[in-house]
């Protein structure tokens, strides 16, 4: 009997809308990536992957600024059926030294800026293979994935095969990678959706970074498996969130981002009348 199959992206990308050119993401620097660009796109990395000869269950390290191709390359690593190490863009070389040699990826993906001390500690590590990808669309990581066929048939998984690593924060001493599986994800996004009402319509504004649980998971899992548009900001950045409210439906923020979004004079009723949902994760709102 044909086991069935979990992979995570495979149930995102059955999600997508019959029109795949309309608009999934739009950036605030002016570009509009269409649910093919995300279906082509992340073929082409995912064959890249794969390309590589990598062993099974190949880590890929990835510490970039935030942009839509980094998503397209969480996405992809789904896809071609490796597991997903997002490293926050703050680490020093003393941490990412760390989380390198424990987590041994075979893959590493840098920022262009840092490709110079980030490869000398991933090939100190003997990791083969180390990118770049900026967040203005250069970089040798889509420089190589050019080249690539834009069809991929994603890898079969079975639930509780690993899709990402994430680091906890490491207030109780060295940081540990959480293991968290296909099915893990998948259970979380489809009972997000249905807790937080998701309905065909639904815009998403997404200001947060993607290196962590909140930014990368919670929501543009949930977007994806409910096909939703997502106005993307790079940064967090108080006037441009006020300016896309009366354009979406959803925003995902952490207190802090809320404390300066309410300093703000442009947060008024009549802006955010359209907004169906807010949601604050990550840490308690303050009561007020």
């Amino acid at each position: 009997m044909k086991q069935p199959d979990h992979n995570l992206f495979a149930a995102l990308r059955a999600a997508f809308p019959a029109d795949l050119d309309a608009v999934a993401v739009e950036t605030d620097n002016g570009l509009f990536y269409t649910w093919r660009d995300l279906e082509q796109g992340t073929a082409k990395l995912a064959n890249l992957l794969a390309s590589l000869n990598l062993p099974e269950g190949s880590r890929i390290a990835v510490q970039v600024e935030k942009s839509v191709e980094a998503a397209m390359l969480y996405l992809a690593t789904l896809r071609a059926g490796y597991v997903f190490l997002p490293l926050n863009t703050a680490y020093q070389s003393g941490e990412m030294e760390y989380f390198i040699g424990n987590a041994e990826p075979a893959v590493v993906v840098c920022s262009p800026q840092n490709f110079g001390w980030v490869s000398k500690i991933a090939f100190t590590a003997g990791t083969a293979n180390v990118f770049t990808l900026g967040d203005d669309r250069t970089g040798s990581l889509l420089d190589r994935a050019a080249h690539c066929s834009d069809t991929h048939t994603s890898v079969p998984m079975q639930a509780d095969d690993l899709a990402a690593i994430l680091y906890t924060s490491g207030t109780t001493g060295r940081s540990k990678g959480a293991m968290l599986t296909h099915g893990n994800l998948l259970s979380n996004a489809v009972m997000l959706k249905d807790y937080w009402g998701w309905v065909p319509g639904d815009v998403l504004i997404h200001a947060l970074p993607i290196f962590h649980v909140h930014g990368l998971f919670v929501a543009i899992h949930a977007a994806l498996l409910n096909a939703s548009k997502m106005i993307w900001l790079a940064k967090f950045d108080a006037p441009a969130v006020i300016a896309a409210l009366p354009r979406a439906t959803v925003f995902m923020g952490v207190p802090t981002l809320y404390v300066r979004l309410l300093a703000e004079p442009g947060l008024t009723p009549e802006v955010a009348a359209h907004m169906r949902l807010f949601i604050s994760g990550s840490a308690p709102l303050l009561l007020d």
